[in-house]
């Protein structure tokens, strides 16, 4: 798989991806929408952005990557920046595609300009669905039925004799006493139906199922790996600040969280977890040399 790929794959499952020494992409949840003028829906989606300043390397990228490829991190990250060369020789001559992400290119002034594919959605809740046109419905202008049954009146009066319109008169009357006597006959019938009806439900309520055989009880037992190793970024005594500094790790792109409190009763938060003492050493090391020199390793 390309360096492409990879990213294409954690876009599905993270709000930021970062390419180390070249940029990150980050994109935004927005709302199903609809174009009035090409009478278009679009389902929720997540909007896609560059930002070239997004260059540190927070190991999300290049853990999956040797996680993936069966490598060593420093292999991946070396896989990286081979990459990112290939790419910036290419913009000399044209763009670079990165899978169904988009497309990127220099400007005039030498600045990465990235093109998102709008028939790409990386997010997971949309899948399947798809852009919805509509043709657009012109009105129909409105006929005056009144109008209509007036001057229709009018002209049978002339043409049809005086004794033929009461014969017909008549014949109304009786048709109007037999439907009269009819809606009498259906309300009271309607009524002996809502009574059977509400008998029936009355024993449904009552009556006692038992079943002889039950099926056999099926236990699920799931097994998760479990991350004991954490890269701490901080301890606080006041847990509205842990909670701050949590979300902005997350805005940068951590899978950070809040791993309990310690002995003095301050709240720690973690900027990632491991479930190997190996890989959280790696990733140590490359927080404390890009990011915090004071970030350390708890084993719980």
């Amino acid at each position: 798989m390309t360096l492409a790929n990879y990213i294409n794959d954690l876009l599905y499952r993270y709000d930021c991806v970062i390419v180390p020494n070249f940029g990150g992409f980050v994109t935004n949840k927005i709302g199903a929408r609809v174009n009035t003028t090409t009478h278009t829906f679009y389902p929720p989606k997540k909007q896609l952005t560059f930002n070239a300043y997004l260059q540190h390397n927070d190991g999300l990228l290049a853990n999956y990557i040797a996680s993936s490829k069966n490598i060593s991190f420093e292999e991946a990250v070396a896989f990286i920046a081979e990459e990112v060369t290939k790419w910036n020789e290419k913009f000399e001559t044209t763009s670079v595609t990165v899978a169904s992400v988009g497309s990127l290119s220099l400007n005039e002034a030498k600045q990465v300009v990235f093109e998102p594919n709008p028939t790409s959605n990386f997010l997971t809740e949309s899948y399947g669905l798809a852009e919805v046109s509509t043709p657009s419905v012109e009105r129909v202008k409105e006929v005056t039925i009144k109008s209509l049954a007036t001057t229709a009146t009018e002209e049978n009066k002339k043409t049809i004799p005086l004794y033929v319109r009461r014969a017909a008169a008549a014949a109304v009357f009786v048709g109007i006493a037999y439907v009269g006597w009819n809606g009498v006959q259906n309300q009271e019938q309607q009524k002996v139906l809502a009574n059977q009806e509400k008998a029936v439900e009355k024993k449904i309520q009552s009556a006692t199922f038992v079943i002889d055989n039950p099926l056999p009880t099926i236990n699920l037992n799931v097994s998760k790996e479990a991350r004991n190793f954490h890269i701490i970024a901080g301890a606080f005594q006041e847990e509205h600040n842990a909670e701050n500094k949590l979300a902005e790790l997350q805005d940068k792109g951590y899978d950070a969280s809040i791993v309990g409190k310690n002995g003095l009763g301050l709240t720690q938060v973690a900027f990632a977890s491991y479930a190997t003492r190996d890989e959280a050493r790696k990733a140590l090391g490359i927080i404390k040399e890009s990011v915090s020199e004071d970030a350390w390793l708890l084993t719980k």
